[in-house]
């Protein structure tokens, strides 16, 4: 069996995604040690008093001295920086791995400092919430989610299993995929929709003839929804758009073109038009919860959650 056991992990950044791997990791002992390092004294105070690693510290070539395995989990634009932070502290031998919702910019900004002997593995756990920080993390976030490996030509094959063996142990589903395919699928199943979500509640925030407390008060369960979708990492998503430019405006537009045809079938009327659209999208909320990826529950479980608090 392959060994997912690691003397240290050293996690860089410390938020919803990272403070998760660590919780997994300890609570199956995956890693002798676990080090932290994030840019901010407030974050990282807050991660230690969460006892989420062994030792904490602001910097990141600090953090990754003798790690055999290092996780970058910071927003896609930071990648470089880290990238140039820790190569020459980086341990022969060492995985590094990250997190990121892109990966051919992960990879253009962190493969070239990378020295020799150093088994740089791309990766990209889909699974998450719209909260961040340490406090958002939990044990079993990627219980049952996929996490898609995109190696480079000529990864090293032990480090590659190795790494799969470790995200599998923290529950993941394993996939491996070209770094391009990678961005342009994920443009349409994360990034798109959360596009279209941040633009959706921008548009209601926007209306003068609908008041902010309608808004609120009358939020019907898709628009809230949409608000979830919303609320999810400033920062992150601005990097994500930035750095998945070319396959996320190829999907805009086919959405584009897209919605025109929907507009057109509402305009005159075209019923036959709407039904087979509809019915051929509820057929795909179908195959996601036949494949495990979310729950059959009504109003997406917010019945059975408040049967819970009550």
């Amino acid at each position: 069996m392959t060994d997912v056991h690691f003397e240290k992990i050293a996690l860089i950044g410390i938020g919803l995604i990272g403070s998760s791997i660590a919780r997994d990791v300890k609570d199956q002992r995956l890693a002798g040690k676990i080090v932290i390092s994030t840019r901010s004294a407030d974050t990282l105070k807050r991660a230690e008093e969460l006892e989420l690693g062994d030792s904490y510290t602001l910097s990141a070539a600090e953090a990754v001295e003798g790690a055999d395995l290092v996780i970058i989990s910071v927003p896609v634009g930071a990648s470089e920086s880290v990238a140039r932070q820790i190569a020459s502290h980086l341990k022969p031998g060492a995985i590094v791995t990250d997190v990121g919702s892109t990966k051919a910019s992960v990879i253009a900004q962190i493969a070239p400092h990378m020295p020799p002997g150093i088994h740089f593995v791309p990766g990209h756990p889909i699974a998450g919430t719209e909260k961040s920080g340490p406090d958002a993390g939990f044990c079993g976030l990627f219980k049952g989610r996929w996490c898609i490996l995109t190696p480079l030509p000529g990864t090293d094959a032990g480090a590659l299993t190795r790494l799969r063996a470790f995200w599998e142990a923290l529950g993941s589903r394993v996939d491996e995929m070209d770094p391009q395919h990678h961005d342009k699928v994920l443009a349409i199943v994360s990034h798109l929709p959360h596009i279209i979500a941040y633009n959706i509640v921008g548009t209601a925030d926007d209306l003068e003839t609908v008041t902010e407390s309608e808004v609120i008060k009358y939020s019907a369960s898709g628009f809230r929804d949409f608000t979830r979708l919303a609320a999810s990492d400033p920062t992150m998503w601005r990097d994500v758009c930035l750095h998945n430019r070319d396959a996320i405006l190829e999907m805009l537009a086919r959405f584009s073109e897209d919605l025109a045809y929907l507009q057109r079938a509402i305009r005159w009327g075209e019923g036959d038009k709407l039904f087979e659209l509809f019915t051929r999208t509820r057929a795909i909320r179908r195959s996601i919860v036949e494949a495990g990826q979310d729950v059959d529950a009504p109003d997406f479980g917010r019945h059975a959650l408040d049967e819970k608090k009550g």
